[in-house]
């Protein structure tokens, strides 16, 4: 009889530290799952209560492995998204390359590279619609008016980011009519990529538009300065001509 009881109090004792350990893991289990359904929570603008925290909690502890895998594909999914958009701009095939960064923004929003990519696509699909079709110009304004808020939402994501400052000034010169708007853009291009000639050509183009006639052939002179192209010089000269008869003559 002895001998049962001590068997008895044997599993009980083994019982309780199996217990122990379980508890002490779910315990820690939970205490994650609460930090990460507090994070989700906390997403919302109204901060669900308290019950919703719970719910959360309890979705997760059943769903987080399925959860942090649906993370881990949509992150790859997004790459994959960004590599075949990148691959069909390089080929101008820029209809299908806009549905390819549509999907890959949808994964990623805060890429900077996937929006000045947009905007590239949107300005020059725009530029292809030559009136095939009865409403091609407002289609067309509506691809012009999605680079230009491609290209800002690029610059939202990284202030310092060049391509996005000269595809938007470009676009205000060349293809808007707004000359104006496109002279700040270039000169923040300018103070950090200051030997791009190219550039030069644009802002004194939007400095003549604008009747900044000074400021253009100060800009044109110091591409004479700095270039050893001998036709770019001429160009440069020609169009300093050309400024100085139409102010003169």
């Amino acid at each position: 009889m002895k001998g049962f009881k001590e068997t008895l109090l044997g599993i009980f004792v083994i019982l309780v530290v199996a217990s122990l350990i379980v508890f002490l893991y779910r315990s820690e289990s939970t205490k994650k799952n609460r930090e990460l359904a507090k994070r989700i929570s906390e997403l919302s603008p109204r901060r669900g209560p308290p019950e919703t925290i719970d719910g959360l909690r309890q979705a997760i502890a059943l769903y987080e492995a399925q959860i942090e895998r649906n993370v881990n594909e949509g992150a790859q999914t997004g790459v994959y998204w960004k590599i075949l958009a990148v691959r069909l701009s390089d080929k101008n095939l820029h209809n299908d390359a806009l549905a390819a960064l549509e999907r890959a923004i949808y994964y990623n929003t805060d890429d900077p590279i996937l929006f000045n990519l947009t905007g590239v696509s949107a300005g020059n699909v725009a530029k292809s619609l030559v009136g095939f079709s009865a409403n091609a110009e407002s289609e067309k304004q509506r691809y012009f008016k999605l680079a230009e808020s491609s290209y800002l939402r690029a610059l939202e994501l990284d202030d310092t980011y060049t391509k996005p400052m000269y595809g938007l000034a470009v676009l205000y010169a060349f293809e808007l009519n707004r000359p104006a708007d496109a002279i700040p853009f270039l000169e923040r291009y300018l103070k950090i990529q200051s030997s791009d000639i190219s550039a030069m050509f644009v802002l004194a183009r939007a400095y003549t538009m604008t009747n900044g006639f000074s400021q253009a052939i100060e800009l044109y002179e110091r591409i004479i300065n700095r270039t050893k192209d001998q036709k770019i010089k001429e160009q440069a000269l020609n169009n300093i001509d050309i400024i100085q008869r139409y102010l003169y003559d």
